[in-house]
């Protein structure tokens, strides 16, 4: 018979969240509406946090319509501080509609 649930089960009690061991190259994709300057504004986002991203660290591609774009860098991450600070950041701009 199964268990009635009154002991929890070990391996769900503790989210399995992957370790990240810092600091590390670090990809942050960046999806919204293609407006202009877009990738300018998120990338000045992730530069207040990360300094100088260097173009070779930078991709972009526009949705098959134009109306979306995503914008891919890549950082020297610091910490899950950091990280978190991008992340709220960059959702906090209107044209912004998904942080990966």
């Amino acid at each position: 018979m199964s268990s009635n649930g009154d002991k929890p089960d070990q391996q769900t009690t503790d989210p399995e969240m992957p370790r990240i061991e810092f600091p590390c190259e670090y990809p942050i994709k960046i999806i919204g509406h293609a407006v202009e300057n877009f990738a300018e504004l998120v990338i000045a986002v992730v530069e207040r946090h990360a300094g100088e991203i260097t173009a070779d660290k930078i991709k972009s591609q526009s949705s098959k319509n134009a109306n979306y774009v995503s914008v891919t860098v890549t950082i020297e991450a610091t910490g899950e501080e950091q990280l978190q600070t991008i992340f709220s950041e960059l959702k906090a701009v209107e044209s912004v509609k998904m942080v990966l």
